[in-house]
């Protein structure tokens, strides 16, 4: 084939991206410069757009060379992830959670020359430069990888603690509840016990140890629990230098009052709670005279101060969403943003994105427009002093008015019956110097259920506008149970006497109804944990597929851009189709539009799973977090007896959580009881095998906290007492309940057969 002749001359995005595509070689800054006939200032400049390309996800790589995002380059670096029968899989090394679908999966073909000229065979977790070509043709999606040369091993950085045995050899102890296994640390580098660390592998083979790299100090220290979570899942939680100035001057941009619509007037007042680090939402609401309201939903107008393709836009985009643990919050945006210029504050003018509501007698929004408007927040409350002036009479005008707004808005809620279940939060309190002063779980009240319902209102509203105008919607989307879900669900009801008929259409209202016919409150809580596990996850996309948990056919994301991508986007996309540009920004360092970039309108499915991802790692990290700090508050009260209900069943054994708290924790199968336990899969269960004793999801529980551990979270359980039997909380007239005898050291039934009788120094 004749070689390519490229024209002279720094070159377009789209020449690179041809380039890179046709090289047969790693293709380098270098190959590139050379292939265009670059020289002095001109390779300055193309240093600069292939900077800028990669911070736009046109092109990855590394120093020496770069491809194309979204396929896969001709020569890349790739990494072993499977080995079945020989076959060898591996999948791009440098693939992240930004690209727009899981890494493709490369077929390995070894070479197969003499004994003395093959390489070692590739092992799991091997690096290696390889060719790579479609197996059937282009288009085809299956790929074949032909190795170049192995490369050596990338060195990855673990967490854990350092603990010193009886022999003073060092061993590090993993903060991952899910890992058991320390692993021998062969470097110290100046470690002590009882230190938080990070280490690194101190050679090929697992025999060669662990050597720290790093000490963290104390990993019982205030702040230290988000500090794990931060490093594990690799939350960026540091800002460049480059965009704390872009934020700085952003936050100088003058907002241009002669273009908004002023909204100072209105006693407009923010409800968060009382620890909130920012507030990007704000209410209003007045009787129309006609049994309906007129109301606001002010939401901070972050996109007039971070411009799509600027500084600030690209780490925020890295970051997808804020993360908020007990002791600080990782902003999505710095916080002269964040916390300052963006934050609705009580009494200063803001730039705010308005939606104006209209809202009929019976709930319904009659009409809406979007405004880009300045804003004067009356009050800042939190939820409880809002839901206290309520109900003590002493509410202003505009508290009263807004409670009237929403009796309304809740009657539409109602009539559109949206999945109900409880889904409880636990709260962690921290005194000024971090330490713990209580963990609780946080009540619900009907000052959250306003804000909830006004903010729903103003997300449908933001997606109907868009789509008014064809314009690009981020959904939020949740879709419908899958019908394997819903069959394991059918099985699992069956289990208890329940129906459930596949053949209707399945609505939140039909799990509302299955939960309403439960009287009793154990049963309800099981019906309530297997309706959720049905369920599946929301996620953020281009193609609408309605919200099947909020019962709504168009959903997006807009009250909440200070801390979300998503929302942020949905904001842009207004500013198009609305034609609600601002006057260009004085400063040329700051980038002309507040709407979508180009890039954003023709790629919104990449960018949308890229923000899913984050928000699913922000979840896990939090969560974490949460169970680190109530294993914490809970290691002072190892030996106490708790009440819990059975929230899990495996084989292995249940998993509880102390009721009104929420600390999970295991209870080991062969804790139990003096016999064996046999798992029923379908009912989600362990029965006796002798005795027919049974656990069940739902059942509630005295166990004792045997052990506690804050570093990884996990709690672990035991029957009050194994000798006596397991005591339980007493739930007459539940289908559930089963309290078992004991007579010496055997277990009798329900018809008095003798249990088998279990050594009780065996080892566990």
């Amino acid at each position: 084939m004749a070689k390519t002749k490229f024209p002279q001359g720094l070159p377009t995005r789209r020449q690179v991206l041809d380039f890179i595509a046709q090289s047969a070689e790693p293709a380098g800054k270098r190959e590139i410069a050379k292939a265009f006939g670059l020289k002095g200032t001109e390779k300055i400049a193309l240093k600069a757009l292939l900077k800028d390309m990669a911070e736009e996800g046109l092109i990855d790589g590394n120093r020496t060379a770069f491809h194309a995002m979204g396929g896969v380059p001709r020569v890349t670096v790739l990494r072993v992830v499977e080995i079945d029968e020989g076959h060898v899989l591996a999948i791009p090394d440098s693939w992240s959670p930004d690209d727009a679908s899981p890494p493709p999966r490369l077929r390995v073909i070894e070479p197969r020359g003499k004994p003395k000229e093959r390489q070692a065979a590739l092992r799991i977790g091997d690096r290696i430069l390889a060719r790579t070509e479609e197996a059937g043709g282009e288009g085809s999606g299956k790929w074949l990888a032909h190795p170049m040369k192995r490369l050596p091993q990338q060195s990855e950085q673990i967490m854990g603690v350092v603990e010193i045995d009886g022999a003073g050899k060092g061993w590090l102890a993993p903060i991952d509840k899910r890992e058991r296994h320390a692993a021998p640390i062969s470097d110290l580098g100046g470690a002590e016990a009882g230190q938080l660390v990070l280490a690194e592998p101190a050679g090929r083979t697992p025999r060669s140890g662990m050597k720290v790299t790093s000490v963290l100090g104390d990993p019982l220290a205030p702040r230290a629990f988000s500090l794990i979570a931060i490093h594990k899942h690799g939350i960026p939680c540091v800002f460049s230098s480059e965009a704390l100035d872009a934020a700085q001057a952003a936050a100088a941009l003058p907002l241009a009052e002669s273009h908004r619509e002023d909204l100072r007037h209105l006693p407009i007042v923010a409800i968060d709670p009382s620890d909130a680090r920012d507030h990007d939402d704000a209410i209003w609401a007045q009787p129309d005279g006609q049994g309906g309201y007129r109301a606001v939903v002010a939401i901070a107008d972050v996109s007039f101060y971070v411009r799509p393709g600027g500084q600030i836009d690209r780490e925020a985009r890295q970051r997808g969403n804020s993360v908020y643990f007990p002791d600080r919050v990782v902003p999505m945006l710095p916080e002269v943003l964040s916390a300052d210029v963006c934050s609705l504050k009580s009494g200063a003018d803001r730039a705010a994105m308005v939606c104006h509501l209209t809202i009929a007698p019976d709930g319904r929004i009659r009409d809406f427009r979007f405004t880009r408007a300045l804003v004067r927040i009356a009050e800042v409350i939190a939820y409880e002093e809002a839901q206290a002036r309520i109900d003590e009479g002493r509410a202003e005008a505009h508290l009263t008015d807004l409670w009237g707004a929403w009796r309304l808005l809740e009657k539409a809620r109602e009539d559109r019956d949206p999945l109900a279940l409880e889904l409880p939060e636990r709260r962690v309190v921290l005194d000024e110097k971090g330490r713990i002063t209580q963990v609780a779980l946080r009540e619900r009240l009907d000052a959250h259920r306003v804000v909830e319902d006004f903010m729903i209102a103003a997300n449908v509203a933001a997606a109907k506008a868009l789509e008014a105008k064809v314009a690009p919607v981020v959904y939020r989307i949740h879709e419908p149970p899958s019908r394997e879900k819903l069959l394991a669900l059918k099985d699992y009801l069956a289990t208890f006497g329940r129906k459930l008929s596949l053949g209707q259409v399945i609505t939140p209202s039909l799990f509302n109804r299955m939960l309403k016919d439960v009287s009793d409150e154990a049963e309800k809580a099981l019906v309530m944990e297997a309706v959720l596990r049905s369920q599946t996850q929301a996620y953020y996309g281009p193609r609408n597929a309605g919200h099947f948990g909020l019962a709504l056919g168009s959903y997006a994301h807009f009250t909440s851009p200070i801390r979300r991508y998503s929302d942020l986007l949905v904001h842009r996309a207004l500013v198009d189709a609305y034609g609600l540009e601002q006057p260009r920004p004085a400063s040329h360092d700051i980038p002309a539009t507040s709407g979508l970039s180009d890039r954003d309108r023709s790629d919104l499915a990449r960018v949308s799973d890229a923000i899913s991802a984050a928000e699913r790692r922000a979840m896990e990290a939090e969560r974490e977090t949460i169970d680190r700090y109530v294993a914490a508050w809970l290691s002072s009260r190892v030996g106490e007896v708790f009440d819990t209900r059975i929230t899990g069943v495996q084989k292995f054994g249940l998993f509880a959580t102390i009721l009104g708290l929420g600390g999970d924790g295991l209870v080991p199968v062969s804790t139990l009881g003096a016999e064996r336990f046999a798992y029923d899969e379908k009912a989600q269960r362990l029965v006796g095998e002798l005795s027919g004793e049974e656990f069940a999801m739902g059942m509630i529980l005295k166990l004792r906290l045997a052990e506690a551990n804050p570093l990884t979270g996990a709690l672990k359980f035991e029957p009050v007492d194994v000798a006596e039997g397991v005591q339980r909380i007493e739930r007459r007239g539940s289908k559930l309940d089963v309290k078992p005898k004991f007579r010496g050291k055997h277990m009798v039934g329900q018809r008095g057969r003798p249990g088998n009788i279990r050594h009780q120094g065996r080892k566990k």
